[in-house]
């Protein structure tokens, strides 16, 4: 096909849309020399009847019927026999799309509803030769056979084919319905076809009942349950397909026929009936009893893992179910696949759960993860074991009662694969197991004099260990996998490596024993190295250095006793903070947990090292080995312990005997007994807190006997602790009234005092050992609490009182304002404080009185306000002294706290002057100050009842005060005379605010400046517009110069002269002056311009110029305006313009 093929013009158009292929791609397509061949054989051969095109990815035809196509196919099917020619090619073929899974069904279709009625015709085939039709037709059933038989295989189907002589109803119904001896050479074809057919089928249906879900097994393969289950599932739906075409009409057509002919291959047929009988009962059979088991292993395979193993009982007791129930599988080949398929079941749940090649990379990153699961899943396996056991001993047991049948196969021919799967997950354990403890020597840290060298040693061998793990995780085998032999070198070799780590590690350890000085050094260096201890190397190599830590645990045990008898009578093992003999029996104490340390440590390196059988002891609570050397340590214990047992009940009963004693003496003494001073105090107050002390350490320590008299005290310990407590308050409050009276205040109280201490002489009679002691104890505790109330509460009135007077001294009267300047007078803030402050002394005087009880009229409540009132003309002197000695600081001369006062400087029309005047108004301003300051005294009402003047009047006569004041008044004369100095000097201006403006323009203007007193007879002499440049640049030279006077001035650092006023004032008038000259100088321009405007239209005479009648050019004025600062009006501007 060199050129186009208008044959394939039906075929190229349906494609291109059908699959939307490019037509370039197309004609690339039926280009291609392997393509040509199959176009051509299907158009040119009568033996093809179809043509399949598919897109999957790329463009393919095929003769044969493709597979395993999901997407779109183009199905080009001829109508008849003869060749396919460019005039018939759109009549012949029909072209169809399909699903790649309908193919089949869609040829068959075509046959039986297209193709076989088309041929079957006689108007079709009357123009054909003899013989062709037929042969056409059953050319055509072949492929329609063939075509179902494909389509059943693709479903999982035998079919079973139809004879080619049953086309012909008439035929076969002459076959079927004529029993002559005349037969046709049909019937004899007829025959020989349904022979054939029953061969083909009994061939068909025994090569499926031959099939066992058994063969994978056999292959090698490793199926899972699901395997097992969809064999009988399949098996039970063809059987069903084969009854259903072994019952059908054609399948009976052929059974009457061989049956009436009597053929020899009826009795084959009726084998091949029974046959599928049977397999199908099997089938059922088989099915409903697997049904159970498979939809628990469903269920079981969406569990977590973790619960798996508690789910393998429910398992294998539907396995159990299958085998006595089920009438054609309780056959050992077939349980025997099952538990197989079972275990591989389990198998690949387990390996799926570790995650396989993951394994090896969980070595570094996180290998204790990695060994917990892989623990669970030999956990599990081993579950599924034991109960497959347990099943098998069961039905053993029931084979015996007749009951059943026995699992009577040997037990590998089902565990093979799993014991081998368990076999690798072992090692796989031993391998995380050495990699988990080996990680762990990245946090040894060794001490002592060679720890850092043998630190750094083990650093080494943990560094060369990480490097072989980590060559090990980075091998590519899949670990779960037991038929990866790779994984057995990778993990021998890696034990060859570990081997000789243990070995380096061993002789670190070693002199890391010997180093050790004490046996809790060695006890803590099994601790430290614990992890990897057990291993066999490990331990047989370290197995020597018991015997070294039994010396030195007997070494330990000879320094305890030599340590007890040098120390037990020294006073230095007993504590200052515990009683002598209960810091005695804490010593022994000490020294018997020293030696069961010592013990303790030999008996931790003894568990790990030795295989020993261990017993109790009856005197400590620890294990030890039955051999000389453990009974040596434990007989130089014994010995130890029953010293200082022997020691210790020598010390309890001295103890016992003393607090014997000391109990007695303590009972009989008073309760309480005055001091010196008249204080009181509680009698053998430091003997009883000892013996309460003791008392509270012997209710911890059993084994001290206590006598009569101190079990008395121990018994009423508690109660004997209180009334301590209330009499250590009461007396010392009663102690605290009397240091911290006042002597004023002692005559106030002294009444109270003799009734109280007439009461509490009842308590310096009574002893402890008195009846009746608690209660009197608080009855009296009551009064005297009652009384350091009062006596408290009136001292705390006399406080606040102080406090207040106290803090007069920081008031300030005189305060600054936010300008730095004084405020005038005090502030009425002040003022208010100060009376609050007074009626506040006068109640609190008045609840002291209420308190003590005093008559207002009495001597020492006289005294007692007296007192007060000279505390609060204290307190006032202080707060005025205050007040006058800042005004005085900060009007001294070298003052640096800002301006106290503030004046300014005004120019009048008389001159310059002070507002407010310094000799007047400032003057008065600081008597009415200092008047306020002394008005603070006299807000407050006199406390004393004896003394009738004001506190003013008592504070004016004070001569520090007076010398305060005249020091004030003296500072303001300095500072009065430094005034008019200033005002003096800026009288120098005064010839600008004196003299007559308009005088003096007219001198300028007749003699071009002004004019001196001796100067009578001057000729005149106009000014010129440099004299007036010279006057408006010397106003102008003189603002600048009273632009730049300061602000303000501060006079002797505390007298602020503002001279703003006088500056303004002043540049006024000299703006005033300039406006003179410049006014002028307009005016002069102004009257040129109306003489130009009114000479303009004179013609002829005049080359440009225009007479003016004013002295000054025109041109040279406006340029000095404009030098000066000045702008023409607008008018002027306009007529300049014109």
């Amino acid at each position: 096909m060199v050129d186009k093929d208008e044959r394939l013009d039906p075929v190229h158009s349906f494609t291109v849309n059908s699959l939307r292929c490019d037509p370039d791609r197309w004609r690339e397509f039926v280009s291609e020399e392997e393509n040509q061949v199959i176009f051509n054989s299907f158009l040119n051969t009568p033996d093809y009847s179809h043509l399949f095109i598919c897109q999957d990815p790329e463009l393919s035809v095929s003769l044969d019927v493709p597979k395993h196509v999901t997407t779109k196919v183009i199905c080009v099917s001829k109508t008849g026999r003869e060749g396919i020619t460019k005039e018939n090619s759109r009549k012949m073929l029909m072209i169809q799309e399909v699903q790649g899974g309908d193919i089949l069904s869609f040829i068959t279709s075509v046959c039986e509803q297209v193709i076989c009625p088309l041929l079957s015709n006689p108007v079709t085939s009357s123009s054909w030769a003899v013989g062709v039709a037929e042969e056409a037709l059953r050319f055509m059933e072949r492929q329609k056979n063939e075509a179902l038989v494909m389509k059943a295989q693709t479903d999982g189907l035998t079919f079973l084919p139809h004879p080619d002589a049953l086309h012909n109803d008439d035929l076969h119904g002459n076959a079927v319905n004529d029993d002559t001896e005349g037969r046709t050479v049909s019937d004899v074809k007829l025959r020989h076809s349904c022979d054939l057919t029953i061969i083909e089928w009994a061939e068909l249906v025994s090569e499926f009942l031959q099939q066992d879900s058994s063969q994978p097994l056999l292959d090698g393969l490793r199926p899972l349950p699901s395997k097992e289950f969809n064999f009988w599932k399949n098996r039970l739906k063809n059987l069903k397909f084969i009854q259903q075409q072994l019952m059908s009409s054609r399948a009976q057509q052929v059974a009457s026929i061989v049956q009436r002919a009597d053929s020899v291959y009826w009795s084959v047929l009726r084998d091949v009936y029974r046959d599928v009988q049977e397999g199908l009962k099997e089938a059922e059979d088989v099915t409903v009893n697997l049904t159970p088991l498979q939809e628990k292993l469903e269920e079981v395979q969406q569990v977590e893992y973790q619960q798996l193993g508690d789910n393998m009982a429910a398992v294998m007791e539907e396995i159990h179910l299958v085998w006595i129930r089920s009438e054609f599988y309780c056959k050992p080949c077939r349980v025997v696949v099952l538990l197989q398929e079972i275990c591989n079941l389990f198998i690949h749940m387990s390996r799926r759960f570790v995650r396989g090649q993951e394994v090896m990379h969980g070595l570094v990153s996180d290998p204790g993860l990695v060994l917990d699961d892989v623990r669970l899943v030999i956990w599990t396996l081993q579950t599924l074991r034991e109960v497959y056991s347990q099943c098998r001993t069961q039905l053993e047991d029931q084979n015996q009662d007749g009951v059943t049948h026995s699992w009577d196969f040997p037990s590998h021919l089902v565990l093979f694969h799993l014991d081998k799967f368990l076999t690798r997950l072992h090692s796989i354990q031993e391998v995380l197991c050495v990699s988990l403890q080996l990680f762990q020597l990245d946090h040894v840290i060794l001490s002592g004099v060679s720890g850092r060298m043998w630190t750094e040693v083990v650093r080494d061998i943990y560094e060369a260990f990480l490097g072989h793990v980590t060559i090990l995780s980075d091998s590519n085998c899949d670990p779960t996998d037991p038929d990866d032999q790779s994984f057995e070198l990778h993990m021998d070799e890696f034990q060859v490596q570990v081997s000789d780590l243990e070995r380096r590690l061993v002789c670190v350890l070693s002199r890391a024993f010997k180093d050790c000085c004490v046996s809790s050094s060695a006890a803590q260096l099994v601790h430290m190295f614990r992890f990897v201890l057990d291993r066999p190397l490990i331990q047989d190599q370290l197995r020597p250095h018991l015997i070294i830590l039994v010396e030195m645990v007997l070494l330990e045990l000879d320094q305890t006793e030599l340590l007890f008898y040098s120390q037990k009578q020294k006073p230095e093992t007993s504590s200052r903070f515990s009683p002598i003999p209960a810091a005695r029996l804490c010593w022994t104490q000490q020294l018997r947990q020293r030696a069961e340390d010592a013990v303790t440590s030999y008996r931790t390196v003894q568990d790990l090292y030795l295989d020993s059988v261990f017993h109790d002891s009856p005197c400590v609570a620890f294990r030890y080995l039955d051999s000389g050397e453990s009974q040596l340590v434990v007989q130089r214990f014994q010995q130890i312990v029953d010293l200082l047992q022997g020691f210790r009940d020598q010390v309890r009963s001295d103890w016992s005997s003393q607090l014997e004693s000391d109990c007695g003496f303590i009972l009989e003494q008073p309760l309480i007994q005055h001091k010196e001073q008249g204080m009181l105090g509680v009698t053998c107050s430091h003997k009883l807190e000892a013996v309460l002390r003791e008392l509270r350490y012997v209710s911890r320590e059993p084994g001290v006997e206590l006598h009569p008299l101190a079990t008395r005290l121990f018994t009423c310990r508690n109660d004997i602790t209180q009334i301590y407590l209330s009499l250590n308050h009461m007396v010392s409050c009663y102690n605290q009234v009397l240091s911290d009276v006042l002597q004023v205040e002692r005559p106030l109280i002294q009444d109270q005092l003799q009734d109280l201490n007439q009461t509490l002489s009842e308590l310096q009679r009574n002893t402890w050992g008195c009846e009746g002691v608690q209660q009197l104890v608080e009855q009296h505790r009551d009064r005297v609490l009652m009384f350091h109330s009062t006596a408290s509460e009136a001292r705390a009135n006399m406080d606040t009182m102080t406090h207040i007077i106290q803090g007069w001294a920081e008031l300030h009267l005189l305060q600054h304002s936010g300008d730095s300047l004084l405020e005038g007078g005090a502030t009425e803030q002040s003022y208010r404080q100060i009376r609050e402050e007074g009626q506040q002394l006068l109640k609190l005087t008045q609840v002291n009185r209420s308190l003590y009880g005093a008559d207002a009229s009495s001597e020492s409540w006289i005294r007692y306000l007296d007192h007060i009132d000279e505390q609060v003309q204290d307190g006032l002197f202080q707060l005025l002294f205050t007040s006058l000695s800042f005004l005085s600081d900060n009007m001294k001369p070298q003052s640096s706290s800002g301006a106290l006062l503030a004046i300014r400087l005004q120019l009048q029309e008389t001159g310059s002057v002070f507002e407010p005047s310094v000799d007047g108004g400032l003057s008065d301003l600081l008597k009415n100050i200092i008047a306020d300051i002394y008005t603070a005294a006299s807000l407050l009402p006199r406390i004393s009842v004896s003394r009738h003047d004001n506190y003013q009047v008592s504070l004016q006569q004070s001569p520090d005060l007076c010398a305060l004041e005249q020091e004030v008044m003296r500072h303001l004369q300095q500072v009065s005379e430094e005034a008019e100095r200033l005002r003096a000097g800026l009288d120098r201006y005064s010839y600008l605010w004196q003299s007559d403006r308009r005088e003096v323009m007219q001198e300028f203007l007749t003699y071009s400046r002004q004019l001196g007193p001796e100067e009578l007879d001057v000729d005149e002499t106009p000014p010129t517009l440099k004299d007036f440049q010279k006057e408006i640049e010397s106003l102008h030279s003189l603002s600048r110069e009273v632009t730049h006077l300061d602000d303000g001035i501060t006079l002797h650092s505390w007298l602020q002269v503002d001279l703003r006023p006088f500056r303004d004032a002043l540049l006024s008038i000299i703006h005033d002056w300039r406006y003179l000259y410049v006014q002028y100088l307009l005016d002069s321009v102004k009257h040129s311009l109306q003489q130009v405007t009114q000479h303009g239209d004179d013609d002829d005479d005049d080359d440009g110029e225009s007479p003016s009648s004013s002295r000054l050019p025109l041109t040279d004025t406006i340029v000095l305006l404009e030098a000066a600062g000045v702008q023409l009006p607008e008018h002027l501007s306009a007529q300049l313009q014109c």
